[in-house]
C-alpha cells in the first residue's frame, strides 16, 4: 500500500473532512492510532488528519514518515514522578489544552474526533461541541468485555481470586485472579477504567483495532450490548511498510540495523527465537539472568530485544545470537528465519506475531496481558506459556527455561508443527481479513463514509450544497 501524497492546503486539495486523533501518550497507544490515521488518509486522500501528541513526543512522531494529509500539533506535557501520577495528570490536565487546540485549527475546522477510549474527557469535549467522536480501543476486545460487562456493569457482584466469569459468552472462562484491574494496587486505574466505560456510552462509535475473525464470539456480544456503530478495523500495525522498511535497514549504514538484519538472512528458516518485553514494564534483574543463562546453554538461535543492559546481557548469551536495544519489530517477525516469539502480551505486539504467522510464548507482565495470553494458549492454541502463572515476581528458572525453548523450537516436534500450522492459519485470517471484501477492509470503508458525511454535513451548515454529489463520488 502506498500512501498518496498531497498538501492539504493546496488550491487542487479538497479537504472535505478534518479529523482530530488523539491518542493517550505512550507508545503502545500511539503506535496504532497512527497507523489507523495513514490508513485513513491512504483509502481517501480527502480527508486531514491532525494528530495530537503531547510536547514530548512532537519531534519523534512528526519526524516519522507519513502523508502529507497527516499533521502533527502538540499540546503540553503531562508530568508525574510516578506512574499513577502521570495517569492523574493525563485525565484531568489534558482536556483544557485539547478544547484550545480545536479552537484554533479553524482552517479547516474540526469535523470529527477520533480518541483513545481512556481519554473520555475528549468524548465529553466533543458531545459539547456536536462533533462526532469514534472511541478507539487499543487492546483486545476481550479485554473490553470484561472491563465493560464484568467489571463497569456487574462489579458488584464480583469477589477477586479463584472464581471464574463467563467472560467471552458460552465460550470461555477466566480466573478474577488473572484480571490485574481487579487486583487492589491497581484501584486508581479501575476508577478511571470504569469512568472510561461510561462515557464510552456517550460516543457515536467504536473502532476496535481486532480483526472479527480472530474474536467474533465476543465481537458479537459487544455487539449485542451497545447501540453505537462498532467496526473491527485491524490490523493496526504498519504492514503497508514491510517492504519499504526491509529496504531501508538494508540501505542503512547504522551498524546495528544492518547487523541483525544480516545475521537473520544468513540463519535457517524458522530456527530464531524472537525475545521481546515491549517499550513500557520489564522484569526483575534475577529473571533476565536466568534468561540469559537459559539462552547461552539453550543451543537455540534468537535475537533478544532489551532496552537496559544491552552489553551485560549479550556477554552472557553466548554467540548464538543477537542483543540488541530496539530493532524495526514487524520487519523482524516477518522474515523468513524466525520460528517463535517470546513475548509481554502486548496487544500491537501480538497482533504483529500474528499477521507474521509465527507461534508464542507468552509471558505476561501486567494489566491486559494475562488475558491476551489466556487468549493465546487456550483459544487460539498458537502458544505455551513460560510460566505456570501471570504473577510479576514469578520467577521461572534457567532449568524450565532451557527445556521449554527447545522444545519449542524444535521443528520435528509434534506439538510444535501444529503451533506453527495453526498460526499459520492465523496468519491467513489476517491477509483475507484486509484484502477487497474482508472484513476489516469492509469496515474501514464504511467508517470512512461516517467520517465524509460528518465534514459534508459541517459545510453544508455552512452554506455549501455539493453533500448528494460528493457522495455518490465517494461510493
Amino acid at each position: 500500500m502506498e500512501f498518496p501524497l498531497q498538501d492539504p492546503q493546496s488550491p487542487k486539495a479538497t479537504i472535505m473532512s478534518h479529523v482530530l486523533v488523539v491518542p493517550y501518550p505512550s507508545r503502545g497507544h500511539i503506535n496504532p492510532m497512527m497507523n489507523l490515521s495513514k490508513l485513513l488518509v491512504s483509502n481517501n486522500p480527502n480527508i486531514l488528519v491532525t494528530f495530537v501528541v503531547t510536547q514530548e513526543w512532537l519531534t519523534l512522531i512528526d519526524s516519522e514518515p507519513k502523508p502529507d494529509n497527516i499533521r502533527v500539533e502538540s499540546i503540553p506535557n503531562v508530568v508525574g514522578d510516578k506512574f499513577m501520577d502521570v495517569v492523574e495528570a493525563v485525565m484531568t490536565e489534558m482536556e483544557a489544552p485539547f478544547e484550545r487546540l480545536i479552537d484554533r485549527l479553524v482552517r479547516p475546522p474540526v469535523t470529527f474526533i477520533i480518541c483513545d477510549c481512556f481519554l473520555f474527557w475528549a468524548i465529553r469535549v466533543g458531545n459539547r461541541r456536536n462533533i462526532p467522536v469514534a472511541a478507539f480501543w487499543t487492546t483486545s476486545t476481550s479485554e473490553l468485555w470484561v472491563q465493560f460487562f464484568h467489571i463497569f456493569l456487574q462489579r458488584k457482584n464480583l469477589e477477586n481470586g479463584e472464581y471464574y466469569i463467563d467472560y467471552i459468552p458460552s465460550n470461555s472462562w477466566v480466573r478474577l485472579a488473572d484480571i490485574p484491574l481487579l487486583d487492589k494496587n491497581n484501584h486508581q486505574i479501575l476508577q478511571w477504567a470504569l469512568k472510561s466505560c461510561q462515557w464510552l456510552l456517550k460516543a457515536q462509535y467504536l473502532l476496535l483495532p481486532s480483526i472479527y475473525e480472530l474474536e467474533p464470539q465476543v465481537i458479537d456480544a459487544l455487539k449485542s450490548k451497545l447501540t453505537i456503530p462498532i467496526y473491527t478495523i485491524g490490523p493496526n500495525i504498519p504492514y503497508f511498510n514491510l517492504g519499504h522498511n526491509l529496504n531501508s535497514l538494508n540501505a542503512t549504514n547504522n551498524g546495528a540495523a544492518q547487523s541483525y538484519i544480516d545475521w537473520l538472512n544468513l540463519q535457517p528458516n524458522g530456527s530464531v527465537l524472537y525475545i521481546s518485553y515491549g517499550s513500557y514494564l520489564s522484569v526483575s534483574r534475577t529473571q533476565m539472568d536466568d534468561i540469559a543463562a537459559a539462552l547461552h546453554d539453550s543451543g537455540v538461535r534468537f535475537l533478544w530485544v532489551t532496552r537496559d543492559e544491552t552489553h551485560r546481557l549479550k556477554h552472557m548469551c553466548g554467540k548464538m545470537g543477537f542483543v540488541v536495544p530496539w530493532c524495526d519489530q514487524l520487519t523482524v517477525l516477518s522474515h523468513p528465519s524466525i520460528g517463535g516469539y517470546w513475548t509481554h502480551c502486548g496487544w500491537n505486539s501480538v497482533i504483529e506475531g500474528v499477521f507474521s504467522g509465527v507461534p508464542f510464548l507468552t509471558f505476561p507482565l501486567a494489566m491486559d496481558q494475562p488475558l491476551i495470553s489466556k487468549i493465546i494458549v487456550e483459544d487460539w492454541k498458537i502458544g505455551w506459556r513460560v510460566k505456570k502463572d501471570d504473577k510479576l515476581d514469578t520467577l521461572v528458572t534457567k532449568e524450565e527455561i532451557v527445556l521449554l525453548i527447545r522444545k519449542f523450537m524444535d521443528l520435528d516436534f509434534d506439538l510444535g508443527r501444529d503451533l506453527r500450522k495453526g498460526a499459520k492459519e492465523f496468519q491467513l485470517l489476517c491477509q483475507l481479513a484486509i484484502k477487497e471484501g474482508g472484513s476489516s477492509a469492509t469496515n474501514v470503508k464504511a467508517f470512512l463514509k461516517n467520517i465524509v458525511e460528518s465534514g459534508l454535513t459541517h459545510e453544508a451548515s455552512n452554506g455549501i450544497h455539493k453533500v448528494q454529489a460528493a457522495i455518490e463520488n465517494f461510493n
